[in-house]
């Protein structure tokens, strides 16, 4: 494992849509080791993979119950609205209060490929909608409402 730099906002980078991931072998295992030691040296609770520097449908999150490895995720369902405060790596010490889903539904593969169905709300929710916007390149500030 290895901490990798985390792109910051104004790079072009964060602006791209990532591609799906097609191969489920050692690199890809590598980048999802990576992006959580990274997410967790830089106290954060998401990271995707375009946030350093790799243009693949990959992230990571963990809101307090352990990290969750998700790849060529899709949002499947919705309910209620929450607005909370949010921050980004991508954007050390910027923060700013966003709309989101109360409940969101997604389904992802795990770093071997199965798919996986999962069903979060709160925290977890928010950090669902934020990486998979990261992955087709719409920054948290792309959503904000008001800034904090």
């Amino acid at each position: 494992m290895a901490i990798r730099k985390i792109v910051k906002g104004g790079d072009a980078t964060l602006q791209k849509k990532s591609r799906a991931v097609e191969k489920f072998d050692e690199r890809l295992w590598q980048l999802l080791d990576d992006l959580a030691q990274t997410m967790h040296e830089a106290n954060g609770c998401g990271l995707a993979a375009v946030q350093v520097g790799v243009l693949r449908r990959a992230f990571v999150i963990d809101t307090g119950d352990g990290v969750l490895e998700l790849v060529n995720p899709e949002v499947i369902g919705r309910e209620g609205i929450q607005r909370e405060q949010e921050g980004c790596l991508s954007f050390p010490g910027e923060y700013g209060v966003t709309i989101r889903p109360a409940i969101v539904k997604l389904k992802a593969q795990n770093r071997n490929g199965k798919w996986c169905f999962y069903k979060a709300d709160g925290l977890k929710a928010r950090a669902f909608c934020h990486e998979c916007d990261h992955l087709d390149g719409v920054v948290f500030k792309d959503r904000w409402i008001k800034e904090m």
